[in-house]
């Protein structure tokens, strides 16, 4: 094995986070690196969730890379169309497609000491690389509840990233099942179509307005002639994100702002007080994710469109009973139930020094020095992993600064072969209490149920401050924070 072609740097998924690791590699002079894809095309979950209305509710020009503008983009909350494009041609523009092996789904992949590579097994091959990049995102596998008799309904059912484009909602009695994110953007869409929609709500969410810009022919044209004028518009929404971040803590003003904007623009779509109340949050502001929807709410003042909030007993041939006892019947259910949004590193076993399972390293409380690193692993980094997701900017700002650390490894690798990059394990202990302890006066740790927290309330997806912060960690590799051999 030792014989085999040697990668400086292997790389998981070819969604934002892959092809951001694969561009940074390219644009840093690195030409031998490998990029493994389980699917046919570049995307991640622009490549996957096509389900109507399907879009990015961040603005789409932050929602890119800085050293590769999306220009060409038609309108502020770019749809899941354009999104794939931006990708496929930021993976055009740096010769990625030359360095991806599609339908390479990994297996397995495992440190080697003596070798001081990972050995990752894909597509039937085993390839090693000097350090193994795990770009599996936080919201990629699918999330469905395990009510009873799911699997006895007579109808059609899917979950939102799964869409099933076969089925035809004209005319059909729909149900909806949960109404965050996904569910804002397809339950518009599918209330135009279906002849009954009803939509199952667990808890209310805070939901802002999104004010949709789509841009004039004179403006795209600015844009290409002039791409400062991109990065002034730019620059104008960072600034007010990262001033947004405010709004995330407990008790701030900003946060008070945040839920007198979420409720007015709540008052001033539906027109039923019951419905209002129904859909109003009982949890602080920031606890969950903040929606963005000028579309969703006006939905209920539809006629054939019912909010049902009793809780879901079961499912059952016909349709979904509740706890209530009333059987409710459909033609199809789907499912805006989420993902697994704490499976880091997805199905795949990663095993580190002494046969360590990073699953079992790990249990139910997934940690990594800058979100990227974990003791016990040399050479192995996360793209977007624990406390690294946002509520109030774009994710994609912290990609490119995980891209940049992670490249400065790469090359310190490259040119010392026989070293491994391994956090010290005080290094990490030391990160992850500080942003604990600065999380406790964050909304993300306030009493509601979210996906940012595990079983045990703790805060376990999101980062603890603004972009800035995160920027002035990582600007540099700090190898004192690790053990080189």
């Amino acid at each position: 094995m030792s014989d085999k072609h040697i990668y400086d740097c292997i790389i998981l998924g070819t969604g934002y986070g892959g092809l951001g690791m694969g561009a940074q590699l390219t644009k840093d002079g690195a030409d031998n690196f490998l990029i493994l894809e389980a699917a046919d095309e570049v995307g991640g979950v622009w490549r996957d969730n096509t389900y109507p209305g399907a879009a990015c509710d961040t603005q789409a020009l932050i929602y890119c890379y800085s050293y590769f503008l999306n220009l060409g983009v038609s309108r502020m909350f770019a749809g899941q169309d354009e999104m794939l494009g931006y990708l496929k041609a930021l993976a055009e523009e740096f010769g990625l497609y030359e360095h991806i092996k599609f339908g390479h789904r990994i297996t397995r992949s495992q440190w080697n000491e003596n070798l001081k590579v990972w050995e990752i097994e894909a597509g039937g091959e085993v390839y090693l690389g000097r350090v193994f990049v795990g770009a599996w995102g936080q919201l990629s596998k699918p999330k469905f509840p395990n009510f009873p008799g799911r699997e006895d309904f007579a109808g059609v059912q899917f979950h939102s990233a799964q869409w099933d484009h076969s089925v035809d909602l004209t005319g059909k009695k729909v149900a909806t099942i949960g109404n965050a994110a996904s569910a804002v953007q397809l339950v518009p869409e599918v209330a135009k179509v279906a002849d009954k929609l009803a939509v199952f709500q667990r808890s209310a969410n805070y939901i802002l307005p999104r004010n949709q810009i789509i841009f004039t022919e004179e403006e795209l044209r600015e844009f290409h002639d002039n791409p400062d004028s991109y990065r002034k518009i730019r620059q104008e929404i960072h600034q007010v994100r990262e001033e947004g971040f405010d709004r995330t803590r407990k008790g701030t003003d900003a946060a008070q702002e945040g839920v007198e904007q979420a409720m007015e623009h709540l008052r001033s779509q539906v027109n039923d007080p019951e419905l209002v109340r129904q859909l109003t949050p009982n949890f602080a502001f920031g606890c969950k994710r903040i929606l963005r929807s000028d579309e969703f709410y006006p939905t209920f003042n539809r006629d054939n469109v019912e909010l049902v909030t009793t809780g879901i007993e079961d499912i059952t041939p016909r349709g979904i009973r509740t706890i209530d006892g009333v059987e409710h019947e459909f033609d199809v259910i789907i499912y805006a139930t989420g993902f697994y949004s704490q499976e880091f590193q997805g199905d795949l076993p990663v095993i580190g020094r002494g046969g360590t399972d990073l699953r079992q390293r790990w249990g139910n409380s997934p940690e990594a020095y800058l979100g990227m690193s974990v003791d016990g692993f040399p050479n192995f980094f996360m793209l977007y992993g624990p406390n690294t997701n946002l509520n109030h900017h774009s994710v994609v700002a912290m990609l490119e600064a995980q891209d940049k650390y992670i490249s400065q490894a790469v090359t310190y690798l490259r040119e010392h072969p026989q070293a491994a990059l391994d956090v010290k394990s005080d290094v990490l202990a030391s990160f992850n209490e500080r942003i604990q302890k600065e999380l406790e006066a964050s909304a993300f740790s306030a009493d509601c149920s979210s996906w940012y927290k595990n079983e045990d309330g703790r805060v376990i997806n999101n980062w603890s401050g603004n972009v800035a912060e995160y920027y002035e960690l990582t600007d540099s590799l700090q190898l004192e924070d690790y053990q080189l051999a």
